[in-house]
């Protein structure tokens, strides 16, 4: 009976409260030879000195999902550590750091990668030996293959394929760390960060939370087709933009048009209406030029680049100031073939 008060507890309470829990991501460590992954040692110890100094709680991102889907109260400045593609530097460098400060942490693992035994990913006895020191171990596919239909591949023929290796990964990571290794809830990490709407569609309804590389915060309100996480790789990974990160609040959405990412005219329209009005907002590529902001009312407008995009990848991140010294953020992936 204690049990269940509790439970009710938590669930009153989230009712009224807006979460917003920054999820960051990461992949190389101490691996200069890729800038655009790598974040250096120094960086990521600086990264957990501000959040022990600061009092942040840090949970594994399963916890925080299954909080956000059952609408659970979360505490103020929580944060999740993500860490993709299980390179052998996050057990020889993140690890070591992590385990000091008692934090648990995110690795998304593409299974193929470690089965081979190349010597630039973990073990599985890595994984286990970490599994006991607060690291989780997650969906990232099983090939790290595009999840989304390319050229000619038909939509019929891209679903066979996404559930090969969705079904692959899953039941590898259970046979090596465990009958309940990612499934509470079941969580997958989009390999090189591409969705669709089909694509994203059709894995929820294999039953799994998408997670993409979009910058954004996570909330009660998060489409859970698309998990924004803010990357930290070296030219991102200074404290200034950490700190920025932190203090972001997610964007009052109500809708988006499209939902979809992928391009078919260039460059690319997309209208949001928000729940209330915003003041001072900008919205930008990722290359951060300006684009302008048309409002089409007091709380819906309309953004397009005065240019064509760039692929594959792009995306419009949109900001504005919120209270405390806090910043509304929202991002909008692009994919063009």
């Amino acid at each position: 009976m204690k049990y269940l008060f509790y439970i009710l507890l938590a669930i009153t309470t989230s009712f009224g409260n807006e979460a917003n829990v920054v999820v960051f991501m990461y992949h190389h460590f101490g691996e200069s030879k890729y800038p655009s992954t790598n974040t250096r040692l120094e960086q990521f110890q600086n990264h957990l000195d501000y959040l022990d100094k600061n009092n942040y709680h840090v949970w594994p991102l399963s916890k925080v999902i299954h909080y956000v889907k059952n609408k659970y109260s979360l505490p103020d400045k929580t944060v999740s550590l993500t860490i993709d593609d299980a390179y052998i530097t996050i057990y020889k460098h993140a690890y070591p750091m992590l385990k000091e400060k008692g934090y648990p942490f995110t690795v998304f693992v593409n299974t193929n990668a470690i089965g081979e035994k190349s010597i630039q990913y973990m073990s599985w006895n890595h994984m286990r030996e970490m599994k006991t020191h607060g690291a989780e171990f997650l969906n990232h596919s099983h090939t790290h293959a595009y999840l989304v239909a390319k050229g000619e591949q038909t939509k019929e023929e891209s679903q066979i394929q996404i559930k090969f290796e969705l079904e692959s990964a899953q039941a590898i990571l259970q046979k090596e760390l465990g009958s309940g290794t990612n499934e509470r809830p079941k969580l997958l990490s989009y390999p090189f960060g591409e969705f669709t709407q089909d694509s994203a569609t059709y894995i929820e309804s294999l039953g799994y939370v998408g997670v993409g590389q979009i910058s954004g915060v996570v909330g009660y309100n998060t489409d859970l087709k698309r998990v924004p996480r803010f990357a930290m790789a070296e030219k991102f990974a200074n404290m200034e933009s950490f700190v920025l990160k932190l203090n972001t609040v997610a964007l009052p959405l109500k809708s988006t048009a499209p939902w979809d990412t992928k391009v078919i005219q260039n460059p690319p329209k997309l209208t949001i209406e928000l729940k209330k009005p915003i003041k001072k907002l900008g919205c930008y590529t990722s290359n951060g030029k300006r684009i302008n902001v048309k409002w089409l009312s007091s709380t819906r407008f309309e953004v397009q680049a005065t240019k064509p995009l760039s692929g594959p990848r792009d995306r419009y991140t949109c900001t504005a100031p919120s209270n405390n010294g806090k910043w509304y953020w929202y991002s909008h992936l692009w994919i063009l073939d």
